[in-house]
């Protein structure tokens, strides 16, 4: 990916005109024979039924083809202004007749600057992320990728999801789609992808390509990283799930939770337990603002059995649920799950024993009270309005909903199986099928073939995500530094966390940065983020805090504005 562009500036100069060839390098040998024609741009209608060769994809296909190529108008003004592009569509056929195809899609620039973005997908994917759209909390004052002249793809990951969505999860009875979806499919597409570029604009591959995910995107992002590092310079990965597979069991932990009589908190208690928890954690970083920067110190004061809100005990006299003015022992045990580590009693051959808690104290678990247009996303993407059953009704959280599809399809592939049977400290006779599956699921931190070609990563995580833990990237994080230690590593990335964001979407601070534009600057010229911040949209639109290097927090210096970064200092 390190092709300068200017020479692809030089091949097309130099095959607009046949007698320009001589001065465009011959064969070498003097012996007056003119070089081979260099390969003409397409126009965009004469991409449509374009074959790709299986032997232009780096893993086993049987091809690809495109199917749909269609000039889209420029539109927009400012920085929403997308440019005139060409929109590809294409599959790539499985070598398993019976898998589903993998559907991809390119968005070509018009006027290209020689660099391509590929995007992440979300959940159980199923469905081709949009290439005219911005990378995970991108800035709202800057324009998207596609704006700015990159070349986008991305792909559905291998299936064709049904009306639920990243939900569905019926692929994983097929081996082939479930290959794909932990990872193969990144690559065919990536390849696919290039060839569809060089097509285009006969310029050889892209000087430049980045990926940018969150969530699953995320356990993608950093996949790709490290398993096919030759083929990226740069990665973005909010929120990853990049022990995906460790993931899903410590949230089907408390699902189970949850599901136990009188175990789940309405609306009304889930305010209770985020205001208890601000009351005692608030000021931990020497604001009362809404936001508890100092996460971990939060965790190690605030228990919901003992805690009190405005004077009165949080928890419910005697234990028993006594109406939506206190949390009862069964509601706060069920929060406690969710806090606490899941303990994997089984061999998973990816290594991982275990996955972190989640930092329930000041989340917001789904307030469906909040008027804010965000709120349905927040609570569909936390606990949802009803509780985890069998069948898993479609409210409730999203966690149960994933696990009730993953496990009834890819684990026991016995779609009338009870879900919530399944123990993921003790799954007995599907150990064995959860350590195969935590081979494609979860990701390794061998990051060393990344960084010692000069790849550079950025790593970010919201400290109120109840779906994917940002404690679990945090212990990522920490392992990359015990491999390769502190110097290496701050060579080549950095992690930083972001107070009252939760998973993809916040209305207490809805996170932004313009992360690509620091990659961009970092792989392109040498220069290290320094200083970033961040823009809240929901909460106080406006709002800035710094993104503090991890393990620090943003700690108010005691004066100036309470919503300006300036004011704040990143504290250890």
């Amino acid at each position: 990916m390190k092709n300068a562009h200017p020479r692809s500036l030089t091949l097309l100069i130099c095959s607009a005109s046949l007698a320009a060839l001589s001065a465009c390098g011959g064969d070498g040998d003097g012996d007056g024979e003119p070089a081979p024609p260099a390969a003409m741009p397409r126009a965009c209608a004469d991409l449509a039924g374009l074959a790709i060769p299986a032997a232009a994809i780096g893993l086993p296909t049987q091809g690809g083809s495109i199917t749909e190529a269609v000039v889209v108008p420029a539109a927009g003004t400012g920085v929403a202004a997308l440019p005139e592009y060409c929109r590809v569509t294409g599959s790539i056929a499985p070598v398993d007749g019976t898998a589903p195809n993998i559907v991809f899609r390119v968005a070509l620039p018009s006027a290209w600057n020689g660099k391509a973005v590929m995007f992440g997908g979300g959940g159980l994917d199923g469905t081709v992320p949009n290439v005219a759209g911005n990378v995970p909390a991108g800035p709202t004052d800057q324009p998207v990728p596609l704006g700015r002249g990159y070349a986008t793809f991305a792909s559905d990951s291998g299936h064709q999801a049904n009306a639920a969505g990243s939900l569905d999860g019926r692929f994983q009875l097929n081996d082939e789609a479930m290959r794909n979806f932990g990872g193969q499919a990144l690559k065919k597409t990536r390849d696919a992808a290039v060839f569809v570029i060089e097509a285009r604009y006969a310029a050889g591959e892209p000087a430049r390509a980045y990926f940018a995910g969150g969530s699953t995107g995320g356990r993608e992002a950093l996949s790709v990283a490290q398993r096919w590092p030759a083929d990226w310079d740069g990665i973005i990965a909010w929120y990853p799930a990049w022990n995906q597979l460790s993931a899903m069991l410590g949230g089907h932990r408390s699902s189970r939770a949850l599901a136990q009589p009188g175990a789940y908190p309405n609306t009304a208690k889930r305010v209770l337990v985020r205001d208890a928890a601000l009351e005692a954690c608030d000021a931990l970083d020497g604001l009362a603002d809404g936001l508890i920067g100092n996460q971990v110190r939060c965790n190690a004061v605030f228990d919901p059995a003992t805690a009190s809100l405005r004077g009165a005990p949080l928890r419910c006299p005697g234990g028993l649920d006594s109406g939506d003015t206190c949390l009862s022992d069964a509601q706060i045990a069920a929060l406690k799950t969710m806090n606490t580590e899941t303990r994997f009693n089984f061999f998973l051959a990816s290594g991982s024993q275990g996955y972190p808690g989640y930092n329930v104290w000041g989340a917001d678990l789904g307030i469906t009270t909040n008027p804010s247009p965000l709120q349905p996303t927040v609570t569909f993407l936390n606990l949802g309005t009803t509780p985890p059953a069998m069948p898993m009704p479609p409210t409730a959280p999203y966690i149960s909903q994933q696990l009730d599809q993953v496990i009834r399809y890819g684990v026991t592939r016995d779609t009338a199986y009870d879900s919530l049977s399944l123990d993921p400290e003790n799954p007995g006779p599907w150990a064995a099928r959860l350590s195969e599956l935590s081979t494609l699921l979860d990701v390794s931190s061998d990051l060393s073939a990344f960084m010692a070609r000069g790849g550079k990563l950025l790593l970010a995580h919201g400290l109120s995500d109840v779906l994917v833990s940002s404690r679990a990237t945090a212990q990522y994080w920490q392992r990359l530094r015990a491999a390769f230690g502190d110097t290496a590593v701050d060579s080549f990335a950095r992690y930083y966390e972001v107070p009252g964001y939760g998973h993809a979407v916040s209305t207490t601070f809805n996170a932004t940065w313009d992360s690509l534009t620091a990659l961009e600057r970092w792989v392109e010229n040498g220069t290290a983020p320094a200083n970033p911040v961040t823009t809240d949209t929901a909460g106080v639109p406006g709002r800035t805090r710094p993104l503090c290097d991890h393990p620090k927090w943003p700690q108010y210096k005691g004066s100036g504005d309470a919503n300006t970064a300036a004011s704040f200092t990143c504290a250890n």
